[in-house]
C-alpha cells in the first residue's frame, strides 16, 4: 500500500492488514477484547463471550505468531467477561480489576473490590490489573481514592500470589512510592511503559517487568526507545493494549493483537536482540509472571 493510500485508509478508520508473521511464537500481555469487539453485557456475562467474532480475533493473533494473551479488565463487569473468557479459551488468561479512573470517580467500593478479590482466585485469572494511578484524566479530588484502590489491588494480588499489572500515567514517582510502601508483589508489570530511562532503571532495579506498547514505534518515543534499550530481555514483555495505542504504520486506525509483530520488530531493533530469539525471551518472561497457559 502507498504512503497516501496507507494515510487515507488511516482516516477511515479501516483494520490494518496483518503483518508479517513472527518467525517464533510471541505474545499479546494486555488487551481488551471487550473494547476492541465494541460489545460488553452490563453484567459481565452474555452469550456473546462465546461467540465467533472473539474466535476470529484470537484466530487472527495467532495465524501471525501471537499465541497467547491476556485479557484485562477495567471494572468488575470487564473483568468478570475477562474470567469467563480465559476459563473457556486455552491461549487467553485473564487480568481483574477496577481501572484508576474508575475508582478516582468513586467506583472501587467495597463490593467492587470485593467481587475482584473473588475473581483473582480463579485457576485462570493470573493478575490483579490494570490498577494504578492517573494524574491525567482524573483531577486532584479523585487522587485519595485511586491511591486506596491502588493499595487494596496491590494487597488482593498479594494475598492470591497473582502478577499486578500497573497502569501510571503522569503519575511515575507516586507509582513506585506506594509499591515500595506497600512492598510490590513478586511480579510486578508496568503496563504500556511510559517513563524515561531513569525511571526504567528504578523499575529494573525493584525487578518490576516493562511492558512496551505501539507507543514505541512512535517518531516522537525516543525517552521510550531509550527506557527498552537498557531494560535486560528478560524484563520485557509487550503488549497492544487495544483497540488503543496501534504502532506505526498504522495510527490512528483500531489496534488489535494481531499487530503485535509490529512492536515486537521495533523492540528487537531498539535492543539488538534477534527476532526469534526475542520472541523466545518474551514468552518465557509472560510464562514467569503469569504462569503457563
Amino acid at each position: 500500500m502507498s504512503r497516501s493510500a496507507a494515510s487515507r485508509a488511516n482516516r477511515r478508520g479501516e483494520p490494518p492488514p496483518p503483518p508479517e508473521p513472527l518467525p517464533a511464537p510471541a505474545l499479546d500481555s494486555h488487551t481488551h477484547l471487550d473494547i476492541v469487539l465494541g460489545e460488553r453485557p452490563a453484567d459481565g456475562h452474555g452469550e456473546w463471550a462465546t461467540g465467533e467474532r472473539v474466535d476470529a480475533e484470537i484466530a487472527a493473533a495467532a495465524a501471525v505468531g501471537v499465541t497467547r494473551l491476556v485479557q484485562v479488565g477495567v471494572d468488575v463487569a470487564s473483568s468478570r467477561w475477562s474470567a469467563d473468557l480465559a476459563a473457556r479459551h486455552p491461549s487467553v488468561l485473564a487480568a481483574v480489576a477496577v481501572h484508576p479512573n474508575e475508582a478516582g470517580a468513586g467506583g472501587a467500593g467495597g463490593d467492587a473490590l470485593a467481587e475482584i478479590d473473588r475473581l483473582a482466585a480463579l485457576p485462570r485469572v493470573r493478575a490483579v490489573g490494570e490498577t494504578g494511578l492517573d494524574r491525567f484524566r482524573t483531577g486532584p479530588e479523585g487522587w485519595a481514592a485511586q491511591e486506596a484502590s491502588f493499595r487494596a489491588h496491590i494487597r488482593i494480588a498479594k494475598e492470591h500470589g497473582v502478577a499486578l499489572v500497573v497502569h501510571d500515567r503522569d503519575a511515575h514517582g507516586e507509582i513506585l512510592r506506594v509499591l515500595d510502601d506497600e512492598g510490590a508483589p513478586e511480579h510486578t508489570v508496568l503496563h504500556c511503559f511510559s517513563g524515561d530511562a531513569a525511571f526504567a532503571r528504578a523499575c529494573v532495579e525493584r525487578g518490576h517487568v516493562l511492558s512496551f506498547a505501539g507507543t514505541l514505534t512512535f517518531g516522537n518515543a525516543g525517552d521510550l526507545r531509550e527506557a527498552a534499550a537498557l531494560t535486560p530481555v528478560d524484563q520485557l514483555l509487550v503488549e497492544t493494549d487495544a483497540p488503543f495505542l496501534t504502532p506505526v504504520p498504522y495510527r490512528g486506525r483500531p489496534n488489535a493483537s494481531r499487530l503485535v509483530p509490529h512492536t515486537v520488530r521495533a523492540l528487537a531493533e531498539v535492543t539488538g536482540v534477534e527476532l526469534a530469539q526475542l520472541c523466545d525471551a518474551l514468552t518465557a518472561t509472560a510464562e514467569r509472571v503469569f504462569g503457563p497457559w
